[in-house]
């Protein structure tokens, strides 16, 4: 059978092999070609986090809209897109990003400098992310590098492709299963609220207007319930009132968002959808009693996830701007 020894024919199987985009990516992706690039955005994040604190929730959730509407590609940044359309989307500006694009424009620049044209915005944004978690208190883990950032970026494709504060357990489950994660990645992955907040319009309808018999509702943790009314009494004046996901802790990243739930303080009525399904609640109840299990696989989620349906070689560019494609043309 001669034929199987067929310079061509061996190409041809070779080229039928099933190939992995994420193996393009690696660690010490830019070791030769911008070997400062991990020092430059630590000690980016390091200043931004001193002065805001806030920006690790704010970049986490940019993170996620990235990764989870069009995959890790940066299409988020762009100025056209979801965070420049708050009034049609405001069920994903929760966190107030601009926190989250300050970081990451800054750290750009000073790579724009040091090794110019090199490195992705979509890969400042999963190391930022990263390292901003870390600085909070958060796990660090592992963050392959050689991303691309993408040449289109549409605010229609937001619809159907990240959770909103209202959604049920089933709507949550079969969103993040569709995305490629088990529901314990989902319940591990939602443990990231333990830091950041949401606005009181998001959850008022449990606080004021639950039902026409009861305005409040009654799993709420009572008094927690009384503080939130209290912050949030003025919300249809002050669009910016707003509440922590985690009163508790608020600006530490650890398990105590899973004790609150447990509690009755889960702000949202997604997060209080956790505790109350039992294919979820077994995992808030692990989480809560062993932090150090939360943060293994938080970790292990937050490195599934920031490589999901990445861009490498010719399906993307390096921008020279975060927030502009490189040609008009797009």
């Amino acid at each position: 059978m001669a034929f199987f020894h067929s310079p061509a024919l061996l190409l041809l199987l070779f080229l039928s092999l099933p190939f992995s985009v994420q193996s393009q990516l690696s660690l010490d992706y830019y070791q030769k070609t911008c070997p400062d690039f991990a020092q430059i955005v630590h000690d980016t994040v390091a200043r931004k986090h001193a002065t805001s604190p806030v920006t690790a929730a704010a970049s986490m959730r940019l993170l996620f809209s990235d990764c989870l509407v069009g995959g890790c590609d940066g299409s988020v940044l762009v100025s056209s897109n979801v965070f420049n359309h708050a009034e049609r989307d405001a069920e994903i500006n929760r966190d107030l990003p601009g926190d989250a694009f300050d970081v990451v424009t800054r750290a750009k620049i000073t790579l724009e400098l040091s090794c110019p044209g090199i490195v992705s915005c979509s890969d400042v944004l999963a190391q930022a992310t990263r390292d901003l978690i870390a600085a909070a208190g958060g796990p660090s883990y592992k963050v392959e590098l050689g991303r691309k950032d993408s040449l289109v970026s549409k605010v229609s494709d937001v619809e159907g492709n990240i959770p909103k504060p209202n959604q049920s357990i089933d709507e949550l489950i079969k969103l993040y299963t569709a995305k490629g994660f088990t529901i314990q990645e989902m319940v591990a992955l939602y443990g990231g609220r333990t830091i950041g907040f949401s606005n009181c319009k998001e959850f008022s309808d449990r606080l004021f207007n639950f039902n026409k018999n009861t305005p409040t509702d009654p799993e709420i943790n009572s008094k927690y319930a009384e503080a939130l009314k209290k912050s949030c009494a003025d919300y249809e004046k002050n669009p910016a009132s707003s509440a922590y996901s985690d009163p508790v802790t608020p600006g530490k990243f650890d398990n105590v968002y899973y004790k609150n739930l447990l509690r009755g303080m889960g702000l949202l009525a997604s997060d209080h959808a956790l505790v109350k399904d039992p294919r979820t609640r077994k995992f808030v109840e692990m989480y809560a009693g062993n932090q150090a299990l939360f943060f293994k696989d938080f970790g292990e989620a937050m490195e599934k996830m920031s490589v999901r349906e990445v861009k490498t070689g010719g399906k993307g560019e390096v921008r020279t701007r975060c927030d502009a494609f490189n040609s008009i043309n797009h």
